[in-house]
């Protein structure tokens, strides 16, 4: 009798990479809205991490009116190894950047704006009082657009990290990216239970909470489960999940690609042990429908 084949609920097994499947194409970014986007982004002197994490969506949420805005430059002071973002000494936060990104909210005409930045551990609060800057600065161009907020973990700082609960963004997210086994190769300057606190410490403050991770790193399904349950048990409303690609050849290879069917199944599961929402499928990030997401 053959045995059975494993599936991403089991043991994922040796590395399977061989080239990239059809699911995880994409189309070159085109379009009128797209250009249209790229140039209000270029002459506002912003960022995005759509372009700076080289998301395979960026086409897609751009046609559609949507961006994911970087705040405080676009060099981070932590080198993960799955990040295509720059790593290395970033310069003095830009005090202007809050007005420039409502400007850009309210020219295109957003509903829904998020806000992500770069690990900031070089300022004394981490970046924590230029998002709630940015959310107080988008509320009062654009008043009625919905924020969420996708942020760093301040090294644990309840301090800093209140400063952005207290602006009210209606989505707070912190990924967790991967499973704790693989956090010292893939996350070296981060603590998984730390990650876990920053969820916790945001709930316990009435904030909606998102998360998310990255598949095909190595982890098993075993261990992305109890991820799961981790999360819920702190009460996490939102999950995200998708297939890890590999930005360049100096970052982690990718252990292996996961079928729509398996992304599909983990979905399943997250939706049954409570999660309110399930963004789960191989081209899936962070932002990826984030409006659609609201609960």
């Amino acid at each position: 009798m053959e045995p059975k084949e494993k599936n991403a609920l089991e043991e994922p097994g040796e590395p399977t990479v061989s080239a990239r499947p059809s699911w995880l194409k994409v189309k070159v970014p085109l379009g009128t809205r797209y250009s249209e986007i790229k140039k209000l982004i270029t002459s506002q002197c912003l960022h995005t991490v759509c372009e700076e994490a080289r998301c395979p969506n960026v086409s897609e949420c751009w046609n559609r009116g949507t961006a994911t805005f970087m705040i405080l430059g676009d060099i981070c002071t932590r080198d993960c190894r799955f990040c295509a973002v720059t790593s290395g000494k970033p310069a003095p936060p830009d005090l202007a950047e809050p007005r420039r990104i409502a400007e850009s909210v309210k020219i295109m005409k957003l509903r829904y704006a998020v806000v992500t930045s770069v690990t900031r551990d070089d300022l004394p609060d981490g970046g924590a009082s230029a998002f709630a800057n940015t959310i107080r600065a988008i509320r009062e161009q654009v008043p009625g657009c919905r924020v969420e907020v996708l942020i760093p973990d301040f090294r644990g700082d309840e301090t800093a990290l209140a400063t952005v609960l207290d602006a009210r963004p209606d989505i707070l997210n912190h990924n967790i990216e991967t499973v704790p086994e693989l956090y010292p190769d893939v996350r070296p300057q981060a603590d998984y239970r730390r990650s876990l606190r920053v969820l916790e410490f945001s709930k316990r403050r009435g904030l909606t909470t998102k998360s998310g991770l990255m598949l095909g790193l190595g982890e098993t399904g075993t261990a992305v489960r109890t991820v799961m349950h981790d999360l819920r048990e702190i009460g996490t409303d939102i999950l995200t999940l998708g297939q890890y690609l590999q930005p360049t050849k100096t970052h982690r290879p990718v252990h292996r690609y996961l079928t729509p069917e398996e992304f599909l199944e983990f979905k399943s599961y997250g939706l049954s042990i409570g999660f309110k929402h399930v963004e789960s499928a191989p081209l899936v990030r962070s932002s990826y429908h984030a409006d659609e997401q609201t609960l």
